[in-house]
């Protein structure tokens, strides 16, 4: 019995890293690997962050910047790589809004806190939201992805991103 219950996890573990194949729930892989349909929301997020691109290893699938260097954005930045990233797609890409992007926060991990089959290599810190602040408007909401919290962070400070869409 406990033979059989190690090879159902090592089987399960396997599964998770072929693109195509579902994830833990409540994800699901595009054929490709590059977006993660979320089986709750039914939003589609890409699976890396900005700027950095999907490479397939011997071990799974991970997240890699082509120049080596990590990329960030300035909020106003993250806008204009989402609108032109949905002109040069023709796929409607744009910023999550702070519940869209705390949705995908994995609570019962940290460092990143985030499915890291699901979202592979994604960066242990923060990630810009589109919800602006109510009050103050050099702030904007972020979340960061080493704890899972949620917070105010200043516009013209650099952080990632990651797009997001609506569902077929």
């Amino acid at each position: 019995m406990k033979r059989l219950l190690h090879a159902s996890f090592f089987l399960s573990g396997l599964l998770c890293l072929l693109p195509g194949v579902s994830v833990a729930q409540p994800y699901s892989v595009s054929t490709d690997g590059s977006e993660v349909t979320d089986i709750k929301t039914g939003l589609i997020w890409r699976r890396c962050a900005e700027g950095m691109m999907l490479s397939q290893t011997v071990s799974g699938d991970t997240c890699t910047a082509p120049t080596g260097a990590v990329v960030q954005f300035t909020h106003e930045a993250a806008l204009v790589r989402a609108a032109s990233e949905a002109a040069n797609t023709g796929v409607a890409w744009r910023l999550p809004n702070v519940k869209e992007l705390a949705s995908i926060v994995d609570k019962g991990v940290s460092n990143p806190a985030i499915d890291g089959a699901a979202f592979p290599t994604t960066p242990a810190s923060y990630f810009f939201s589109a919800t602006p602040d109510a009050t103050l408007t050099y702030i904007v909401w972020i979340v960061s992805f080493n704890t899972g919290s949620v917070s105010g962070g200043n516009r013209s400070v650099p952080e990632y991103v990651r797009l997001v869409r609506a569902g077929q």
